[in-house]
């Protein structure tokens, strides 16, 4: 791996996570601020490593995986921290999370097989959504006197703006994930062929 440029903002991103996961779950409500704080700035890498990656012709394939992967560990502290806090339903960040596991384990023996996965715009746009509703989340955390969001605090809480936006998100994170593995399904195909050889071959042992 060149730590180039593009390679560096992801790394960069990645060591964020960590540190915005510390802060958010702090109690001072002062630290909510610093914790949006970091969500944007590690947002804004996402945008710049893929600038100068493709305006400088500095691609790489370890930039071409690490990238996404640094946003799905961001994106799922977020929302695992929203959890925690009461602000989303587990089972809608599950969904999430299985998603990106699955895709990220197919992406894996993509590069294994010498025939990477290149992310597709209807990816990045989950990702922006994603994005958008976390950050959205942080912001209205930071205002007083807002109408409560916790999930146990409010009679219906189909009506919270939180759950109807992420709903909406988490929707369109399942769809992506159908479309990947169908314009992957020879990659899909192959990775299912071996596994079960493999098991056929442990069986007749």
């Amino acid at each position: 791996m060149k730590l180039t440029l593009p390679n560096q903002l992801t790394l960069f991103r990645i060591i964020l996570t960590p540190v915005f996961y510390f802060v958010i779950i702090q109690p001072d409500t002062s630290f909510k601020l610093a914790a949006a704080v970091l969500f944007l700035v590690a947002s804004i890498t996402d945008w710049y490593d893929g600038y100068f990656a493709r305006r400088f012709n500095l691609t790489s394939r370890w930039g071409q995986f690490m990238d996404p992967l640094a946003d799905k560990l961001l994106v799922s502290t977020a929302l695992i921290v929203f959890a925690q806090l009461d602000y989303i339903f587990w089972w809608m960040v599950i969904v999430v999370v299985l998603r990106d596991v699955l895709i990220t384990g197919l992406r894996i023996f993509a590069l294994y097989i010498g025939k990477p996965i290149i992310t597709s715009s209807f990816a990045k746009w989950k990702t922006f959504l994603q994005m958008g509703f976390i950050f959205a989340l942080l912001i209205y955390m930071n205002i007083p006197g807002l109408p409560e969001i916790h999930l146990q605090q409010v009679s219906n809480v189909w009506l919270l703006w939180t759950t109807l936006a992420f709903s909406l998100v988490v929707l369109f994170t399942a769809i992506s994930g159908i479309y990947y593995l169908i314009m992957n399904f020879a990659h899909v195909s192959e990775l299912t062929r071996r596994i079960i050889k493999k098991m056929n071959t442990k069986g007749k042992q």
